[in-house]
């Protein structure tokens, strides 16, 4: 190997890596959609693949990593002056909940389930679906919640409440299918939970899109119908 040639190319490539990013801003960095994802791994791999293959040499690294940040400016300002074309290539968030309702249409348009919602609220604090008023999927695959007025952060310390026992939301009811460990887990009977069901107008829990129970706060209740 030449390491004098390697020399060359890796400050090359590093000065030029450097200088793309700084022009195509944090967005590549941030990766703010799966397209700059997309463009920030293969402009890694131009760069990477250039550098350890002996017939490529300084002026390939230069021609090909410049056309792809041109290409990948040009769709920037593309996106930035017409509206239309912003949403081709960035795309719009879901509305996955909507005033306390999960949107099962939406789910079903970015392919995602139940668990996989309630693990992407969990992971923003949020462990139950009742607290949220609104619930969209961003073009990154993050997800932006607003809560309801009522488990909105408190001010507990502010006002000096005594602090109260924290309970786990627990799912019994899922896409119509009743889960019958997490029933057991709580103590419940199926009479029980039919018991429940009933106080919410539904006599079957196969037309039950999601149930929850939080010990404090009862049963929250979202049919297919819904």
């Amino acid at each position: 190997m030449d390491y004098l040639n390697l020399t060359v190319e890796l400050v090359t490539g590093f000065i030029l890596l450097f200088i793309i990013v700084k022009i195509l801003g944090r967005k590549i960095i941030n990766q703010i959609t799966p397209f700059t994802f997309i463009a920030a791994i293969v402009l890694g791999e131009l760069l990477g693949n250039a550098l350890y293959n002996d017939g490529i040499g300084v002026k390939s690294i230069l021609f090909s990593m410049v056309l792809w940040a041109a290409m990948l400016l040009f769709v920037e300002i593309l996106g930035q002056k017409f509206l239309r074309l912003r949403l081709v290539f960035e795309g719009k968030p879901a509305v996955l909940i909507h005033n306390g309702v999960i949107n099962r249409e939406q789910l079903k348009k970015n392919r995602m389930n139940l668990n996989q919602l309630q693990s992407l609220l969990r992971q923003s604090e949020t462990f139950s679906i009742r607290e949220v008023a609104y619930c969209y999927l961003e073009a990154n695959g993050s997800i932006s919640i607003m809560k309801k007025s009522n488990y909105q952060k408190t001010t507990q310390e502010d006002f000096q409440f005594p602090q109260k026992e924290v309970h786990v939301p627990v799912t019994i009811i899922r896409d119509g299918e009743l889960l019958k460990d997490e029933l057991r887990d709580l103590g419940k009977s199926e009479e029980w939970l039919q018991k429940q069901l009933e106080m919410h107008h539904v006599n079957d829990s196969r037309d039950v899109f999601i149930a929850e129970w939080l010990e404090g706060d009862g049963l929250f209740v979202q049919t297919f119908s819904e």
